[in-house]
Order: structure tokens, then sequence, then C-alpha cells
């Protein structure tokens, strides 16, 4: 027997119990794309190493790990055959959804280490919620090819302003109730387009407002989860009814990269928040400038 059989088996029954458990919600459109056990398998393998770079990412930079999880599942279910007119709303749905669980574990390291400002987070919270319903709404009406440009180019702009740390003069203190709420309403509206936590966006606004890069780490993880909840809501609901959707969909939310992502994520998002308080702030910029890169060209090209 093939030593790796026990593993393909746990995976089979996981994937059934929860399509079980699930089976009013899920559309079984579709054929499934993986007919054996070896190729459910790789597929699932290949969720649970994104997973894990992803909570890496998450407690490293204070994103939600989407930056990166967005490009690699556009690449993954573009081999798998899903239709190329939702197959990106798909991954920025997936991706918002993982980032629940990828927050998770990045917020109490960095709780633990007192380093989020809490009463930045509640503000800005406010105006996420709203945000993130409007972003939903606007990257649902984008073609998915022109989703995955704005994606792109949106990563370049942001690595440029972080490797040549570009920012307006920076301000001595935060913005108060009213600012907080703005800017997230901003954040969010963004993130839900994006895919992604907030991070690249909640950091640099932080760091602008002079909070010490660590805080504003910390910060802008304890943000990605209000960006994730409220955006894959949105997602799942504006994708019911779509009939280009693959097997084992919930709305625009694909469960066995769900599934993978999170089983992974939760644990490796620890790790990345220790190694963020042991690197040097201008080091931080730079690492995380040039993965942006590497994303934005990868969707541009």
């Amino acid at each position: 027997m093939c030593v790796f059989c026990p593993l393909y088996a746990v995976i089979e029954r996981v994937s059934i119990a929860i399509q079980w458990s699930l089976r009013p919600c899920i559309r079984y459109h579709a054929a499934p794309i993986f007919g054996t056990r070896a190729g459910t398998a790789m597929e699932f393998l290949l969720y649970l190493a994104l997973g894990a770079c992803a909570g890496v990412l998450a407690g490293l930079f204070g994103v939600g790990g989407g930056i990166i999880i967005v490009p690699v599942l556009v690449f993954s279910f573009t081999l798998q055959g899903f239709d190329a007119s939702i197959l990106t709303h798909l991954a920025v749905g997936t991706s918002l959804a993982t980032i629940i669980f990828t927050s998770i574990n990045a917020i109490r390291e960095h709780h633990r280490r007192g380093a989020v400002r809490w009463p930045v987070f509640a503000w800005m919270t406010v105006g996420i919620l709203i945000g993130a319903g409007f972003g939903a709404l606007t990257a649902e009406s984008i073609s998915g090819p022109n989703l995955q440009k704005i994606i792109g180019v949106f990563a370049l702009i942001i690595a440029v302003q972080l490797a040549l740390d570009v920012k307006p003069k920076a301000s001595r203190t935060v913005p108060g109730k009213v600012g907080l709420t703005v800017a997230g309403s901003v954040i969010g509206w963004a993130s839900a387009i994006f895919g992604i936590g907030g991070g690249s966006l909640t950091v640099p606004f932080l760091t602008w407002r002079s909070v010490p890069m660590q805080q504003a780490v910390a910060t802008s993880s304890a943000c990605g989860l209000p960006i994730a909840l409220s955006s894959a809501l949105f997602f799942m609901i504006l994708g019911w009814h779509d009939p280009l959707l693959p097997a084992h969909s919930l709305g625009f939310i694909y469960l066995p990269a769900l599934l993978g992502i999170a089983l992974t994520s939760m644990v490796f998002a620890r790790l990345g928040a220790r190694l963020a308080h042991s690197l040097s702030p201008r080091l931080l910029k730079r690492l995380f400038a040039a993965l942006l890169c590497c994303v934005g060209l990868s969707f541009l090209l």
C-alpha cells in the first residue's frame, strides 16, 4: 500500500463530511475537478503549503496573507479549469474567508506582547464594516481579467511607496474618531476588492501617522479580522446563485481551498508574529516591498 494512502483517505473523508453537512448550501454545477485520490491530495497539499506561507506573512507583515493567496489561487483555479469570468472573484472571496482564520493567532501573539492599539482598532472597524460591503459590490461588477490587473497595479504602487519611503510629512498623533472611521472605510472598501486583510494599506497609513512599525503591524493584524469577516460574507452572498461556480463552492468561496489554508495558517501566524518583533522596522519595510513587487508583476505580466 502506498505510504500516502492513509493521508488520501483522511482528506477524502474530511471533504465528504464538510460537503455532507453543508449540502443544502453548496453548489454542484460542475463535476469534481480531481477524479483520483492522488489528485485530491495534491490539491489539498498545495492549499496546506499556501496556508503556512500566508500565516507567516500575516504575523510578520500585519497582512492577512491575501496578497499571496489570491495570485496562487488564481493560478490553481486556472489549472483546474474554472471559468475565467469568475475564478478571480472566487480567489478573492476564498482569500478573504481564509484571513478570518489567519488573523486569529496573529492577533493573540501581538496582543500578548502589548503591541495592538485597541482604541485605533475599534474606530477603524466601524468604517471597515461599511467599506467592505461597498468593496464587495465593486469587485463583483468588475470582470475577472480586469480585476487581476487592478490588483497588480495596486501591489506595485504600495511596493514603491514602501521601498522609497514615499509619504507625506508624518503627523504627531493618529487621527480622531472620525478620521479613523473614514480611513477604515477606505481600507475596508479596497481590501474587499483586492481580497486582502488590509495590511498593505493599514500599515502604511499608521506608520504615516507616526505609529511605531511593530505597533502598526500588530494593529493591522487586528483590523484584518473584521475586514475578512464582513467581506467574506458579502462575497458569499453575491456569488450564491452564480451558475458558473465549480463544485464545492459556497458563493464565491471555494471550500477545499478554505479548509486547507485555514488548517496551517493559524499555526504559522504565531511564528510570523514572533519574527515581526525581532526584525528591524527598516528591514521589515524592505521585505514587505519586495513581496508586493513580485505579486504585482505576476499579475501584470
